[in-house]
């Protein structure tokens, strides 16, 4: 079972999707994202339901787009449920709004007009082939309907990278399951079906990357909006999954995947051939590692389980430092 390393970073930045449902972690995502100009290129922030209702998750985006001084960039709402299930939220985790820690309002600049889901067909059917990568940071359910109504825009697909899943790790929803899994299976499995390139960031690695006092000094020290804010919101959004599993320190799982976007080499996985559950009961939402592979015969996914954590705490410090 070879480790792989990391893919090779960006020589030019990546042209990127952000598709996300804000949440806690994906608004730290979002401002490390808007701070890395220089390697990723946001066409659009897309939103879905998931941590918190759609409303609020847009609502959220456009903050976070506040917040980074990044009102060029346009935000796409998206789908309100599941293609199948009735939605799921996890405001036991994220808070009634979304945004733990921190007072919430309406943002001045609102969402683009149009659905998320349109957004995706017309952009990525009009790319350049395999120009696009995609970050899906919430329930897969935006892009599933696009891969539905338009199946051929996996041609303008570079990559999806997934925050979600989970294999030697328990779930966080269920014992087996990841939330983002769990809230839109049926969706990931479209994603899955589609042939398009994907790499899974699950629990097994975003379990690693935890927060601790040293690293909340090191962001607290930035001094800066940017880093107050991801100090509010982390500090009060961690407490959760530290009295659940008895961490000492609490996941950031989605900047896990903006910082595998920007510093490839902090990251190491393997080719996995992955099937998810879609029996209802006890296992749906699932993630199975079916079989490792190798890169000669590769899986349908690149299953990322290894991190370095602090190397990810010091990027993340290092380019909030460069936000108001």
């Amino acid at each position: 079972m070879p480790v792989l390393s990391a893919r090779v970073a960006p020589t030019a930045p990546l042209d990127l999707i952000i598709d996300t449902d804000p949440g806690a972690d994906d608004v730290v995502a979002l401002l490390l994202a808007m701070a890395s100009p220089d390697v990723l290129r946001i066409r659009a922030i897309t939103t879905v339901a998931g941590n918190v209702r759609l409303d609020k998750t847009s609502r959220n985006a456009r903050l976070a787009r506040e917040w980074g001084g990044r009102e060029d960039i346009p935000v796409y709402a998206g789908a309100s449920k599941p293609l199948l299930r009735p939605p799921i939220y996890a405001a036991n985790i994220h808070g009634d709004e979304g945004l733990p820690g921190v007072v919430v309002h309406e943002p001045a600049q609102g969402l683009a007009d149009g659905s998320a889901v349109q957004y995706l067909v017309d952009t990525l059917s009009a790319a350049q082939p395999h120009s696009i990568t995609l970050a899906v940071l919430g329930p897969q359910t935006n892009l599933a309907l696009a891969l539905i109504q338009a199946p051929a825009i996996v041609r303008g697909i570079k990559e999806v990278v997934v925050m979600g899943g989970a294999h030697l790790n328990a779930g966080n929803i269920t014992p087996v399951a990841e939330f983002n899994l769990y809230a839109d299976a049926e969706a990931a499995e479209v994603v899955l079906n589609s042939g398009v390139e994907l790499t899974y960031l699950p629990l097994d690695v975003t379990h690693k990357v935890l927060t601790s006092d040293a690293r909340f000094s090191q962001l607290a020290a930035i001094g800066n909006q940017a880093s107050q804010l991801v100090v509010d919101i982390l500090m009060e959004y961690i407490k959760a999954d530290m009295q659940r599993y008895g961490m000492t320190g609490g996941p950031v799982h989605d900047a896990s995947v903006i910082a595998y976007l920007i510093k490839p080499e902090l990251f190491k996985g393997r080719s996995v051939e992955l099937q998810v559950d879609r029996r209802q009961g006890a296992t749906y939402g699932q993630t199975i590692v079916v079989e490792y592979t190798t890169p000669e015969q590769p899986g349908n996914v690149v299953w990322i389980e290894d991190a370095d954590a602090q190397g990810i705490f010091d990027l993340l410090s290092t380019r909030l430092a460069c936000l108001k």
